[in-house]
């Protein structure tokens, strides 16, 4: 039985086995979905003294790590694309 909390997996965010960002993935890509993440990150810090405090700073977290994933999968992805081949050891550009 999965286990679902507020900020790290809400139960409204899954549909089967698959959660929401993972779905924006595949239907927006990562630029657009990491664009949200820091639109998150913004709107979550803005009214956390106001609403809900530690949570609102906590899901503020959750998505600007999401961010920096998505961040990183674009510049590996975007290495690959320069550097296919390899000579000793080091990458060559193309």
């Amino acid at each position: 039985m999965e286990q679902f909390n507020n900020v790290e997996n809400p139960a409204h965010y899954c549909d089967g086995n698959i959660e929401c960002i993972d779905a924006m993935v595949s239907a927006k890509g990562k630029v657009k979905t990491e664009a949200f993440c820091e639109m998150n990150v913004f709107k979550y810090l803005w009214r956390c003294d106001k609403k809900n405090g530690l949570e609102d700073m906590k899901k503020a977290r959750w998505y600007l790590n999401k961010a920096i994933e998505l961040r990183e999968q674009i510049a590996r992805e975007e290495d690959e694309k320069h550097f296919t081949r390899w000579k000793d050891g080091e990458p060559m550009a193309m």
